[in-house]
């Protein structure tokens, strides 16, 4: 199986110590590419940094998560674009709304989004906008208003590490929008709910991801001692989705690697 993470936080600190060991252990899991995940003024450049050291294999996203959208001035603005320049820099994000937490004033969330979903649009190549990576927890109907509110002018979506009910999952599969798939799905105490919501994912919109160090799958035997998540597990979140699914795992993850292609304008390998 050739495999692709479309979320991985290799900039976190917890991989400082062995990175190149994780990047092997991906490999030899069968992940042939990954999105290193930009989510702050200070890891967005370090994602372009470590996706320009692994040529190929590793790309970036450069946003501002909106957990640090009080970050989110001119400035920031500008250096953000100044990423979004780089071809290693595929989409635009993480960005969003996240009032479960409110780590940042609402109105700060808001106006930080507004801002990067006008980078998408202001990138659009033939008429497309740049693609979105998107955050959305407990702020459905703030979301979806915003993202209508740039109607035929931002590029294609993704909606990581979905982990909501039926409702969002229908709204954001009758707009159009990729669904991001993790290890949640793996957990008996939050995510048991996806098991059955995942059938109804059409193939071309289905990608997965690890989000790691974060979300290890709890149905992994043995759990590392360390309970650090890594991308090279995503060949079990793979093999959930497809018994999941009724699916062969070959094809699941096929269908994910093309449908991630597709969004992202990624070579193959």
């Amino acid at each position: 199986m050739q495999l692709i993470d479309i979320g991985a936080n290799l900039t976190h600190e917890s991989f400082d110590r062995d990175l190149d060991a994780v990047l092997e252990r991906a490999r030899a899991a069968g992940v042939v590419q990954m999105l290193i995940t930009g989510a702050s003024r200070e890891h967005s450049p370090m994602a372009l940094e470590l996706a320009r050291r692994h040529p190929g294999f590793l790309y970036a996203t450069a946003g501002v998560h909106p957990h640090h959208a009080t970050e989110y001035t001119d400035e920031c603005d500008a250096e953000m674009r100044a990423l979004h320049a780089h071809p290693e820099v595929v989409a635009v994000g993480e960005c969003g709304l996240d009032y479960n937490r409110d780590f940042s004033p609402r109105p700060a969330q808001r106006k930080a989004f507004e801002r990067q979903l006008q980078i998408s649009a202001d990138l659009a190549v033939d008429g497309v906008g740049k693609p979105l990576f998107l955050h959305q927890r407990d702020a459905h109907d703030d979301f979806i208003a915003m993202m209508k509110n740039f109607d035929g002018q931002i590029g294609p979506a993704v909606v990581h590490c979905f982990t909501a009910e039926r409702r969002e999952l229908f709204d954001y599969l009758d707009r159009d929008w990729y669904i991001g798939i993790t290890g949640w799905l793996c957990d008996e105490r939050r995510g048991a709910h996806l098991r059955e919501l995942v059938k109804h994912i059409p193939a071309e919109r289905l990608l997965i991801e690890t989000d790691a160090p974060y979300l290890l799958p709890r149905t992994m035997r043995p759990l590392p001692k360390d309970r650090r998540n890594e991308p090279a597990f995503l060949s079990h979140i793979v093999e959930e989705l497809a018994r999941d699914r009724g699916e062969d795992v070959a094809l699941t993850a096929a269908n994910a690697t093309a449908a991630t292609r597709a969004l992202f304008r990624l070579p193959r390998v």
